[in-house]
């Protein structure tokens, strides 16, 4: 931590052309108070909706979900992604627990519907890469 404190010591010096202990002392403060407004049940959170994104699988079905821009059924969800009946359920089964898409019973079918954290989540990917491969 002291070796951190120094570099930040030499960085508001460069910022403010002088620096004394209680300016370093204010911004860890300040940068302290930043990182506990999160708090370590919305980081865990967050990190369980980014950890569902983290699979091909479920990545494939958020992202037609969200185009589809209505509720698909399971059978249609299953011709998209090549896996097991067991897999496709335990994927969207992970991706509701995410918060990432809705599911309901419709008589015999079971039919998804992103959320809006997903078309949000997609939204916000879609717009960061610019299919070359590099960020935008």
């Amino acid at each position: 931590m002291a070796q951190a404190t120094e570099r930040l010591q030499r960085y508001l010096e460069d910022e403010l052309e002088a620096c004394r202990d209680e300016d370093v002392d204010r911004r860890v403060d300040e940068l302290e108070a930043l990182e506990a407004a999160l708090g370590p049940e919305r980081v865990s959170a967050e990190l369980d909706v980014l950890s569902a994104l983290g699979n091909e699988t479920r990545y494939r079905l958020v992202r037609v979900l969200v185009a589809a821009r209505e509720e698909l059924c399971v059978c249609e969800l299953h011709a998209v992604v090549d896996v097991t009946e067991s897999g496709l359920s335990h994927a969207l089964s992970r991706l509701v627990d995410a918060g990432l898409a809705d599911g309901r019973k419709d008589g015999r079918w079971k039919k998804y519907r992103a959320t809006n954290r997903a078309v949000a989540l997609v939204t916000v990917l879609g717009g960061s890469v610019t299919g070359d491969g590099t960020d935008e």
